[in-house]
């Protein structure tokens, strides 16, 4: 599937707007990492074990923004941003959010990248 950040796909032409999809997960934090994490920020350097957190979050998050555009009937997503919300003191929301469309390459150069999506012409490939 095709996700942009931008409101429009150049060389591409948007033929159906399938409408605003998101995914979301709720983590609880860790206690015992989230105190080694203090201590670490203490001395400075990366907290890998809160990146590694993220990136399992946010790829939750996508995977199921995916699917949600996917059973809509899209074959791209435009205008994709994420959102994150603490809730409360131990949870953290992560929502990744765009508008779900069904677009067909119409310049050589997005005729390329659908091939290389797995595209057709007309979409995405059965």
């Amino acid at each position: 599937m095709l996700i942009v950040t931008t409101n429009d796909l150049p060389g591409w032409e948007i033929q159906r707007v399938c409408g605003e999809v998101f995914g979301l997960t709720v983590r609880s934090r860790n206690a015992f990492a989230q105190f080694g994490a203090g201590l670490k920020s203490m001395f400075g350097g990366e907290l890998a074990g809160m990146t590694k957190n993220l990136a399992e979050s946010r790829n939750e998050a996508m995977g199921r923004l995916i699917a949600e555009a996917g059973n809509r009937g899209g074959n791209a997503i435009v205008a994709m941003r994420f959102d994150t919300t603490e809730i409360g003191d131990v949870w953290t929301e992560i929502c990744a959010y765009g508008t779900a469309v069904q677009a067909v390459p119409v310049t050589d150069g997005a005729k390329y990248t659908a091939s290389q999506l797995g595209y057709g012409v007309s979409g995405p490939q059965q």
